[in-house]
């Protein structure tokens, strides 16, 4: 075997200098390229999986327009926790239509993230029914019930029906030739229109209802004649009742409401309630410690004097749950609108 040859005239030795350069280089190579793959796969996950978390970026989706009840419930909650420094940033995406439909299917579609919660209740449980929707609220991640609103059956002050008693009887003698008008079609209004007329023991199929956008189109209905009777939230119709414009027959909460001078329907002998509820949902395929986080942001906003002031001036009920209590509650509820818009023939 031959000796290696000597260097150049005039090189220095250089006993696998060269070598060792170029490892060292290669190396530092290796180790930046995996770097910007590192970053490359951590920017995947942030975009996919809710980035740092729910108290550095809150994404807060509203399924309706600005300016009706799941925006203001979420701006209340929006606003709470940045009063008290509970998350960095909490932004606010309205995606109106379908009866909130719209804003699930968006939802379902950002399966992982930890950092986004949608507003939805009672009335996306219908809008469900009523758009053939694909995606149900079982196929998102349940975090929080806020609170619950009722609605309130009124009849303006001209009115032949003095009690609830009276209605019921009318729609027992001719359902149809009761015209009745409130939300939209499959929402809570909806419903508790057509729970009434059962008990009354007419036909839900034959109930005759007007939707309309909002509710202060509604009392504009029944103030101008169109509407025999109007179902709407208490809060909306409050200043008709002060004014003598409109007579409450009753108000659909389980039992009496301490600040609402309206007796519930049970009162009254009559089996019905129905609550307007409000809660948060995450996307699906959320892990146990991403769920936990945006239910201990839910409960630090609950816990605090100003979302207690929220509740009592909006006339809403707390009916805080977390966990497996709420995850019952949605799936009872869940079974009973689908069986309340089937008899209403909407599903």
């Amino acid at each position: 075997m031959q000796p290696p040859a000597p260097p150049p005239s005039g090189a220095s030795p250089d006993p696998g200098g060269t070598s060792r350069r170029r490892l060292l280089t290669n190396a530092a190579a290796l180790v930046l390229g995996t770097a910007v793959v590192g970053a490359g796969f951590a920017d995947a996950r942030s975009g996919a999986g809710g980035g740092a978390g729910p108290r550095d970026r809150l994404h807060l989706l509203v399924p309706a327009a600005p300016g009706g009840g799941w925006d203001s419930v979420a701006r209340e909650v929006q606003a709470v926790a940045q009063q008290h420094a509970l998350a960095g940033t909490i932004e606010i995406l309205n995606v109106p239509g379908a009866a909130g439909t719209i804003g699930l299917a968006r939802l379902v579609n950002q399966a992982g993230r930890g950092d986004t919660l949608m507003m939805t209740g009672t009335v996306m449980m219908g809008g469900i029914e009523v758009t053939g929707s694909p995606h149900t609220l079982r196929d998102a991640t349940p975090i929080a019930r806020l609170a619950d609103d009722y609605a309130v059956v009124a009849v303006p002050a001209g009115s032949p029906f003095a009690r609830i008693d009276d209605l019921l009887a009318a729609w027992r003698a001719n359902a149809a030739g009761v015209v009745v008008g409130g939300g939209s079609i499959g929402g809570t209004d909806h419903l508790l229109a057509g729970m009434l007329s059962k008990s009354a023991g007419a036909d839900p199929r034959d109930l005759n209802y007007i939707a309309y956008a909002g509710g202060g189109e509604a009392v504009a209905g029944a103030l101008n004649g169109s509407l025999d009777v109007v179902v709407s939230g208490y809060t909306e119709l409050a200043g008709q009742f002060e004014s003598g414009q409109l007579r409450a027959l009753g108000i659909s909460a389980a039992r009496p409401v301490e600040a609402i001078p309206v007796p519930s329907f049970r009162e009254q002998g009559v089996d019905v309630e129905l609550a307007n509820w409000r809660g948060l949902f995450a996307p699906p395929g959320i892990d146990r410690g991403q769920r936990q986080e945006l239910e201990s942001l839910v409960a630090d906003v609950h816990g605090t004097p100003e979302w207690r002031r929220t509740l009592t001036t909006n006339s809403w009920q707390d009916t805080f749950q977390t966990g497996d209590e709420f995850e019952r509650f949605v799936r009872n509820e869940t079974d009973r609108i689908e069986r309340i818009s089937e008899e209403l023939g909407l599903s």
